[in-house]
């Protein structure tokens, strides 16, 4: 049920409406256990999905690689077909809670920020929740972030500009697969982008309960994913920073970040603590929180107006990081 004691919340914009109102007309959204297998799978073939990639002058291969302890993941590597020379690398992690989701999901949401960029995008397929609890997803990302790293001669990239890229839950990914590099001096990441990044167990900010029954990935949504990663720790004193970077007292020696959120959605009031937290270890990051923007809104209303900017932000952001200057 919502919370009782939740606050006034900032407004959605306007042209996000329609959507809103559509979604609500169908009856909150519930999430169980049960349908998570569904929230798994491709909604096309990986035959329609190749197709699709080619259309846009793309081409996928996927690699087996060493996971946590070892165990076998598989990478997924994107590029522009025919590209050659040495390439920068977008080490993507999907979200979707640590419960759901594809490593070959949503991919054209990098279309026009990242993939333009001529990158090649290497995505893992993590082990998810509640089967594979934590550390199972964040080590999986970091072992294949290991892989790319150690074998960059073999995918024609630079170790020196790979960067970590995430959203929702695999901002929150990303940005722990950061801190384990940084504690176990592993390959070090140009920079992370953190896109509405799912950072704090907690519970405990403004922002959760102005989105508690409103909006897309609510408060009781991501309390249920961090249930099935965590269990019984959530909130407790024992859970890790790289699960829950949010938690972290020392954020210095990670690399320049780019981190947004939208004002009304669940994570902003961790997304704007985090960004905080490394500028005041002494770390580069800009910010933005994009008025009226809901959880995932640039993927499901990319044509709005706030969605443009928003993506043409990251284009920028990106593009000064990763394409070397004359």
């Amino acid at each position: 049920m919502p919370d009782t004691t939740a606050l006034p919340r900032p407004p959605f914009d306007p042209e996000f409406a329609p959507f809103l109102e559509a979604m609500d007309a169908r009856g909150r959204f519930h999430l169980t256990t049960e349908m998570l297998p569904q929230m798994r799978r491709l909604d096309m073939t990986e035959a329609q999905l190749d197709d699709g990639l080619r259309a846009r002058g793309l081409e996928r291969r996927s690699i087996t690689v060493p996971g946590y302890l070892g165990d076998p993941i598989t990478l997924a590597v994107i590029q522009r077909i025919g590209r050659t020379g040495t390439a920068a690398c977008a080490y993507a992690i999907h979200g979707g809670g640590m419960m759901f989701g594809h490593h070959l999901g949503n991919l054209e949401s990098y279309d026009d920020w990242l993939l333009v960029h001529d990158v090649v995008l290497v995505s893992p397929d993590y082990r998810l929740a509640p089967e594979h609890p934590d550390p199972y997803p964040v080590e999986d990302c970091y072992a294949g972030l290991l892989w790319v790293a150690e074998h960059a001669d073999e995918l024609d990239i630079d170790p020196d500009r790979i960067v970590l890229v995430g959203q929702s839950a695999g901002a929150g990914l990303a940005a722990g697969t950061a801190l384990l590099a940084r504690d176990r001096q592993g390959p070090a990441a140009v920079g992370q982008v953190l896109v509405s990044p799912m950072l704090d167990d907690r519970d405990a900010t403004a922002s959760a309960r102005q989105f508690d029954g409103v909006g897309v990935a609510d408060r009781e949504m991501t309390r249920f994913g961090w249930d099935a990663y965590l269990g019984d720790r959530r909130g407790a004193d024992d859970v890790s920073i790289y699960a829950a970077p949010g938690r972290a007292n020392d954020l210095s020696r990670l690399p320049p970040a780019y981190v947004d959120c939208g004002s009304a959605e669940v994570f902003r009031d961790e997304t704007v603590a985090y960004a905080s937290a490394l500028w005041a270890a002494g770390v580069q990051a800009e910010l933005h929180v994009w008025p009226g923007a809901f959880h995932g809104s640039t993927s499901m209303m990319p044509e709005a107006t706030l969605s443009r900017r928003a993506v043409a932000a990251l284009r920028d952001w990106t593009g000064r990081l990763l394409v070397p200057t004359a």
